[in-house]
């Protein structure tokens, strides 16, 4: 698929993780980011489709690119999934109201992955 992804997360093994189950999936466009700073340079320069990101992140965490992209008028309805180890109920609510567009929680499998990917790149903004 062609679709352009963008991974955000500052373990590399979790951004390998998540690249192989996108590439199981069919998707063989990913770019990855280890930060939400340099997810940020990226979304800026490249035609990012979805962003993957990581919850917790040291620099920009992954709710504070969530903030920046959503305020950008060029980017406010790229969809957006948040990944975290935490299913906190605030933590869930914070970025809800922050506009993400769907979460999953890790561990995940790549079926699960493609669900969340199906419901908002299916979605309109």
């Amino acid at each position: 698929m062609d679709m352009r992804i963008l991974v955000v997360d500052d373990s590399s093994t979790m951004r390998r993780i998540i690249k192989n189950d996108l590439k199981e999936l069919g998707f063989s466009n990913v770019i990855t980011a280890d930060d939400g700073r340099s997810a940020w340079e990226i979304i800026q320069r490249d035609a990012i489709e979805l962003i993957l990101s990581d919850h917790k992140m040291p620099g920009m965490t992954g709710l504070e690119l969530l903030t920046v992209v959503r305020k950008h008028p060029d980017y406010n309805c790229l969809p957006f999934i948040m990944i975290t180890a935490e299913a906190f109920r605030e933590n869930v609510l914070h970025a809800i109201k922050l506009g993400v567009s769907n979460y999953v929680v890790k561990p995940f499998s790549a079926q699960q992955l493609r669900e969340k990917i199906e419901k908002v790149c299916g979605a309109v903004c």
